[in-house]
């Protein structure tokens, strides 16, 4: 039986999997504020020792994929721990460069514009797998390779509240973030995570089943 690991750091909480090595998702809020920090950039990923199953930096060596990051080192610069805590291997999955640094990093960066718009946004992302297919594995630890990674999106304090999905695969993202924008209970499906439990059922059964990227996207200038 695996045992999951609930990691509460300072900027986000993590479910960890130790049997794939990595997040089954990171959770976090990124306020307004928290957009404009000072906090320098890390270089160096480093193994959190004290959670079973972390992977080693070097799991990543030679293997053709990016170390990703669950919860961005730009979400987190508010704070120097916080900075520190997302090169955590803990915080990290196997992520092709063509999502990594496409896709994925505009979608992170479309995040941070809205948080700036809407005061805060509550995200939570991580790695998919599809039961019963075979899994590429990598390094020693045996780091596996998801096929897809999932984002999901919460405006809270917007006049409604809104929310969005994303799932893309790991690989170039043809079309970009908004050709794979879905609704919150598709990828509660594909995942069977239960995302924003805490909100009333009526507001978070309408939240969840709505999926209009053109408004999500469109930032209005002060």
């Amino acid at each position: 039986k695996t045992t999951v690991s609930r990691l509460p750091y300072k900027g986000m909480t993590i479910s960890f999997n130790p049997s794939t090595h990595q997040p089954n998702w990171v959770a976090w809020e990124l306020l307004a504020s928290e957009t404009d920090g000072k906090s320098n950039r890390e270089s160096n990923f480093s193994t959190d020792y004290e959670v079973k199953g972390c992977a080693n930096t070097d799991d990543y060596r030679g293997s053709g994929y990016d170390r990703g990051h669950m919860a961005p080192a730009g979400d987190m610069k508010w704070n120097a721990e916080t900075m520190r805590e997302s090169f955590l291997m803990t915080n990290i999955c196997p992520q092709a460069g063509d999502l990594n640094r496409g896709a994925w990093k505009k979608l992170e960066e479309k995040c941070r514009q809205r948080a700036i718009a809407d005061s805060a946004v509550v995200i939570v992302c991580g790695p998919i797998f599809t039961p019963g297919e075979g899994v590429e594995r990598i390094g020693k630890t045996g780091v596996a390779v998801p096929r897809q990674f999932f984002k999901v999106v919460l405006s809270p304090y917007t006049d409604p509240p809104r929310a969005i999905g994303f799932i893309m695969p790991n690989s170039y993202v043809k079309g970009g973030m908004q050709t794979h924008a879905v609704s919150v209970d598709s990828v509660e499906a594909v995942t069977g995570h239960d995302f924003f439990s805490a909100l009333p059922d009526d507001v978070e059964n309408r939240l969840e089943a709505e999926c209009d990227f053109n408004r999500w996207s469109r930032i209005r200038r002060q």
